[in-house]
């Protein structure tokens, strides 16, 4: 907890300065929700130890229980020490080999991880279509190890002769970066390509009349993002051009530390790269191949989100690489 318990305080002193709130009032609300986070978190682990202690003349079955699923609780909460742990996270799933099967395993991976940011009590929002902005603490920290190739087996719904059929799609996961970050990072306008075009959507007399959904290319990289959920062009652009800093920087810090592996950044949805297999037929399994975690109950995996087992194997997992 000393770690925490010194950026508590540093957030602290950095709150206090009301120069801060004059200049920067964004900073310094981001700052104040990161040191919510970590008070909470510090609260948590000395109540805990309160409770501990006090175990000693209660040994029963319920207090036991009760302190060891805390002590999980906690014991994740300390593996979550990177530098964008705490912030939000958006998720972009792409469709990779096997056509209409494809597009809809995408869709199908997007559902998943909103039922499972609906159990954990987080928001989501739809960016554009299978782009999910999660709102909720450690959210980022939580679904990182998602980054990769996820693969569906299952008997096609788009074949006539229902054949068995195997598809692949890529699942980005970006911190949303605090706004210093994006006002620091620069990109020269002569590296970026506009894309103007009509939003999709419910109904509304802005609908498909004028021309709100931004795309911008990063040229040298081929690196994009695309926002169309806002109102209008200005707010989509600038939502647009924040999630291609988020990718460059990612690509960027990736390529520095390599702490994730180049496999992370370098896999294509196809087959022999996926990190997960999600199998519907013959059997039922869904098998994570990093950590050898699995289960048969395919349906509480993608249709309840209850991916817990699975997330906290991979943080274990990158705390023993480490």
């Amino acid at each position: 907890m000393s770690r925490k318990e010194i950026r508590l305080k540093e957030l602290d002193a950095e709150i206090g300065d009301p120069d801060l709130w004059k200049e920067n009032r964004v900073l310094a609300e981001e700052k104040g929700k990161e040191a919510g986070i970590l008070r909470n978190l510090i609260e948590s682990f000395r109540t805990f130890e309160k409770d501990l202690v006090r175990a000693t003349n209660d040994s029963s079955e319920d207090v036991v229980f009760d302190l060891e699923k805390r002590f999980k609780k906690l014991e994740i909460g300390e593996l979550l020490k990177g530098s964008y742990d705490t912030r939000d996270a958006i998720i972009s799933i792409y469709a990779g080999v096997g056509g209409d099967d494809a597009g809809d395993w995408a869709r199908m991976l997007g559902e998943m991880y909103i039922r499972y940011a609906q159990n954990k009590n987080w928001k989501t929002r739809i960016i554009d279509t299978n782009v999910i902005e999660i709102k909720g603490e450690y959210a980022y920290g939580f679904l990182k190890g998602e980054m990769g190739v996820h693969r569906l087996v299952r008997m096609s719904p788009f074949s006539a002769k229902q054949l068995r059929h195997t598809s692949f799609a890529l699942v980005e996961i970006l911190p949303d970066l605090p706004t210093i970050e994006v006002q620091k990072f620069s990109i020269p306008e002569d590296d970026l390509k506009f894309e103007f075009s009509r939003s999709g959507g419910a109904g509304g007399q802005n609908v498909n009349k004028v021309e709100t959904k931004v795309r911008i290319v990063h040229i040298p990289t081929g690196v994009w993002a695309t926002s169309q959920v806002e109102r209008s062009q200005s707010q989509n652009r600038e939502r647009a051009l924040t999630l291609l800093k988020a990718k460059l920087l990612q690509r960027m810090e990736t390529a520095k530390a390599k702490e994730l592996g180049d496999l992370r950044t370098k896999a294509k949805p196809e087959w022999g790269s996926q990190i997960r297999s999600y199998v519907l037929n013959p059997y039922k399994m869904v098998k994570d191949h990093r950590t050898n975690v699995e289960t048969t109950n395919v349906s509480s995996v993608l249709e309840e989100g209850l991916l817990d087992t699975f997330i906290e194997a991979e943080l274990e997992l990158y705390r023993n690489e480490k």
